[in-house]
């Protein structure tokens, strides 16, 4: 580890998110070496989620998940079509299954106006039933933008722009600690063939290592960086026929947008995911609760028959805020001037919508580092 490695730009992170930042960075030239820890490039957290497109219904008006969820959403389908990345602009329906969640889903109709999404309707009881003959609820919000995607074929497509505009992907490399100074970023890199480098610019796209990977650099203010909190999500799918053409969601809960029916190309139904707080991650699935997956579904799909749902995978979503803060939370990107370093950037609590997302996260942290 005595050499010294001299690099241009860092990316830390070969999840879903830090891999459009690199192809970003690669297609505008930067010399750029993304690290990953693990042997495979997003194997944890894009691995472990809906592969839903979302359209940009529920995210505060103004917030940076609001503002890159649709942006990012025209820039993915978009990016899908050329590049013949599998997905289907399925649509999803938004169910109110008692009278007092309507009016949730009128403030809703409004919250994703208001954020740029004017495809969205209200649906009443009986066109839901004619849309969705098992799907029962009061009225539906029909968002014809959401849609699905295969996020390893995405992330493949990414890995194959990043290769052919000179970048290198390197596993098995996790930061172990690094240094910030006036030069750049001084970085000692594990794995089989441990380093250290030298880097002009350090992009953290960790996911949920990007806490760690910040507090063990020299030189960064730890109040720059946010607390930490995760949510398990655990998911479910179903013995036998989908009971719905389109993906179907409950009305939110704290902390997540509830057990929601997700399809894959097959026309498999899976179902989640729930919200369990926890402090380290943990990816089995409780077979304990099966049981309370079986009472949300059937809140809107009644003819839900018991052992159908077989265990799935868990994934965790890293957050900046925590239940007592609601559960909600904003993208956080920190550039130069946040992070108080011209040669670092970081991205905390990239949970859902961060795959949709992902290509517009890169203009943004582009547009951070451009100058």
């Amino acid at each position: 580890m005595d050499e010294l490695l001299e690099l241009d730009c860092v990316v830390v992170g070969g999840g879903v998110v830090g891999l459009a930042i690199a192809r970003r960075l690669a297609i505008a030239g930067r010399d750029v070496v993304l690290l990953e820890s693990e042997p495979l490039t997003g194997s944890i957290s894009s691995s472990r989620n809906s592969e839903v497109i979302h359209a940009g219904l529920y995210y505060p008006t103004g917030s940076r998940k609001a503002e890159l969820c649709v942006k990012g959403k025209q820039d993915l389908y978009a990016y899908c079509r050329e590049r013949h990345v599998p997905h289907r602009q399925c649509g999803k329906l938004v169910v109110a299954s008692s009278p007092q969640e309507v009016a949730y889903l009128e403030k809703l109709l409004v919250q994703a106006s208001a954020n740029g999404v004017d495809d969205c309707r209200l649906i009443d009881a009986s066109e839901l039933r004619s849309m969705e003959p098992q799907i029962e609820g009061h009225a539906a919000l029909l968002s014809p933008s959401t849609g699905i995607i295969d996020s390893h074929g995405l992330m493949e497509a990414y890995k194959t722009d990043i290769e052919a505009h000179g970048g290198t992907i390197v596993v098995n490399s996790a930061v172990l600690d690094g240094e910030l100074c006036a030069e750049g970023a001084l970085l000692s890199v594990g794995g089989s063939d441990p380093f250290r480098a030298k880097a002009g610019l350090v992009i953290n796209a960790a996911g949920l290592g990007a806490w760690s990977v910040s507090m063990g650099m020299q030189g960064l203010d730890p109040a720059t960086i946010p607390q930490r909190h995760l949510a398990k999500g655990s998911y479910f799918s179903l013995s036998g026929r989908s009971p719905a053409s389109r993906l179907i969601y409950p009305v939110p809960e704290q902390g997540g947008l509830g057990v929601h029916l997700t399809l894959d190309f097959a026309g498999q139904a899976r179902f989640g995911p729930d919200v369990e707080w926890t402090v380290q991650p943990d990816y089995d699935v409780d077979l304990a609760r099966a049981e309370k997956f079986y009472a949300a579904i059937r809140r809107y799909w009644p003819l839900l028959k018991d052992n159908m749902l077989q265990p799935a995978y868990a994934g965790i979503r890293p957050k900046t805020v925590g239940p007592d803060g609601g559960g909600g939370g904003d993208f956080v990107i920190q550039g130069p001037e946040e992070t108080g370093h011209p040669s670092y950037v970081a991205l905390y609590g990239i949970e859902s919508p961060g795959l949709t997302a992902s290509l517009a996260i890169a203009d943004e942290v582009w547009s951070l580092v451009s100058d």
